[in-house]
């Protein structure tokens, strides 16, 4: 009977195994697989080189799909975005493993360019072949060292790149919403080393906190700039990233958190160009970063799972895609995901000297929209699932980081995106209101969940929402433990501000450890208070919520 069920198992994994095999050479052969799963693989295999690259073009309106060549790849991205009446486009490559090439010649070099670019142009010897679109190529006999093994398609003249060993080309192609080739040469890199968050030797550590960004597909538009005056030819993108970029180039900070609405979803068609674009901010300035999601991330392209995976993936980013939370359902474009969301995780930033934790980050997934508008409209929830987990994680962390070894007292944080239906508690100490009010109406979700009373019996003395743009306040919670909760401020051009004259903002906070102290401050993109902190004020002292003075 043992033999039977060892030889039953065998006999399993070895199907599985031909069938997994099976399915991975038709996909590249025919793009069997769906387009969310090629939207994640890497656009290079290690071992492949790119032997030539093409456009290919067919009806929008054609009953099948565009229809992919023989032995190639297809990037899945409609180099039209999906707003030309009549057509579709692709880019697609012929990929090949080095020791099948026999003969074979390998791309060395990409170029987009109207005209034929010069010869000493790219490396190697071979004359410039020209393929549809403005692409220009070179190709060689010979394996190089470096061969062009990915290829992949961002848009806009904004266009960033992040991701180690890639290089974005000068250059749109002559047709489509103008899409950019990039390219990677030479081997994959070895994975990303993490950076380690730690209190500086003075024992402090400043956050800071970008909300709302709400980045295009392409350079995007002003909406309710202030001054009003400046909205002729205000491109919001740009204008955003310049905003946040001095921001951090005069703060400093130690570490950022971004929560949600990075992606200006109905906007943003090419969810990864919008990504690769505020990641280019903290990449460069060698800054780690932290995201959560809004509910507009995920109405392009990617997923909310697909969103946090990409992320996560890139330099100086510290974002977790989280455990699986709940059942599994689908949402509003019919894509699968847990019912308790995507990114829920933790960060814990160390003592200056030694290994115990000083400040614990907690980051919360709030959803979108209500999953029950007839009883309950408006906006979701922290879900049951969700709650379990963190009272789990907030149990175990103390003894697990050494909580009780730091010299001074631990602190804790969580961020995000729907503000929790406590935001709309009356009579309650505002600190940085419009006129000491709310500039709009928190929009929390109209059911309660009970996140609030679990923060506070975790220890969390402060958390920080996004969603609500004009909204950029922190209410104290005078419970038995107070809880600060406290709004970033919208700081994109891309989503709407016009309240009261309303200026983009950022927030910061600075972690004092020697002082047990949590003060934070705002930082606007123009007007006046330009070069100035905004209602700087102490949240915590001694490690316990402070009344506003």
């Amino acid at each position: 009977m043992a033999r039977r069920i060892v030889r039953t198992i065998i006999q399993l994994i070895l199907l599985s195994g031909t069938l997994v095999t099976v399915l991975f050479f038709l996909d590249i052969r025919y793009s069997l697989l769906p387009t969310r799963i090629h939207n994640l693989l890497p656009e290079h295999h290690a071992g492949q080189v790119i032997t030539d690259i093409t456009y290919e073009s067919c009806p929008s309106v054609s009953l099948f799909s565009c229809a992919t060549r023989e032995g190639w790849v297809r990037i899945d991205k409609d180099l039209f975005l999906g707003k030309a009446w009549l057509a579709q486009g692709y880019i697609q490559f012929k990929r090949m493993k080095k020791e099948d090439l026999n003969g074979e010649k390998v791309i060395v070099d990409i170029r987009i360019k109207r005209s034929e670019p010069a010869a000493s142009e790219g490396g190697g010897d071979a004359k410039w072949e020209s393929r549809p679109g403005g692409i220009w190529i070179k190709r060689s006999p010979k394996l190089i060292d470096d061969p062009v093994t990915g290829v992949d398609v961002l848009f806009g003249p904004d266009a960033a790149e992040v991701r180690p060993g890639w290089v974005l080309r000068e250059g749109s192609l002559t047709l489509g919403e103008s899409p950019r080739i990039t390219v990677r040469k030479g081997a994959p890199p070895a994975d990303l080393k993490k950076p380690v968050l730690k209190f500086r030797a003075d024992h402090k550590f400043k956050i800071i906190q970008v909300s709302d960004l709400h980045l295009s597909t392409g350079v995007g538009a002003c909406r309710h700039p202030e001054p009003a005056e400046t909205a002729d030819g205000c491109e919001a993108d740009p204008r955003t990233l310049e905003f946040v970029g001095r921001i951090l180039d005069e703060e400093k900070p130690d570490f950022a958190v971004l929560s949600g609405d990075q992606v200006n979803g109905d906007t943003a068609p090419d969810a990864q160009t919008a990504i690769f674009k505020f990641a280019e901010l903290f990449v460069k300035r060698k800054i780690p970063y932290a995201t959560i999601l809004g509910n507009h991330d995920d109405e392009g392209n990617l997923s909310r799972e697909d969103i946090m995976k990409l992320t996560a993936s890139l330099p100086y980013s510290l974002s977790e895609v989280g455990p699986a939370l709940g059942e599994r359902v689908l949402d509003k474009k019919g894509r699968e995901g847990s019912e308790g969301g995507v990114g829920n995780y933790h960060l814990e930033v160390l003592a200056h000297k030694g290994d115990h934790s000083a400040l614990t980050i907690y980051f919360v997934d709030t959803h979108a929209y209500s999953p029950d508008k007839k009883e309950y409209p408006g906006y979701n929830w922290v879900k049951p699932s969700q709650i379990n987990w963190f009272k789990s994680l907030a149990s175990t962390l103390k003894d697990k980081h050494d909580h009780n070894a730091y010299s001074f007292v631990h602190l804790d944080m969580a961020f995000i995106h729907i503000p929790l239906p406590e935001y709309r508690l009356p009579d309650r100490p505002i600190v940085g209101g419009y006129n000491n009010a709310p500039r709009e109406t928190p929009t929390a979700p109209s059911y309660n969940s009970g996140f609030k009373d679990v923060l506070v019996d975790a220890g969390v003395s402060v958390v920080s929402a996004g969603h609500d743009h004009a909204n950029e306040y922190c209410l104290l919670d005078n419970g038995k433990e107070s809880l600060w909760m406290c709004y970033a401020g919208g700081s994109g051009f891309g989503g709407y501000g016009g309240y009261g004259g309303y200026q983009r903002r950022v927030r910061l906070f600075e972690i004092n450890a020697p002082l047990d102290r949590i003060t934070t401050w705002k930082r606007v993109e123009r007007g006046p208070d330009q070069d100035k902190r905004i209602d700087e004020q102490i949240l915590v002292e001694g490690g316990k919520a402070a009344q506003p003075k």
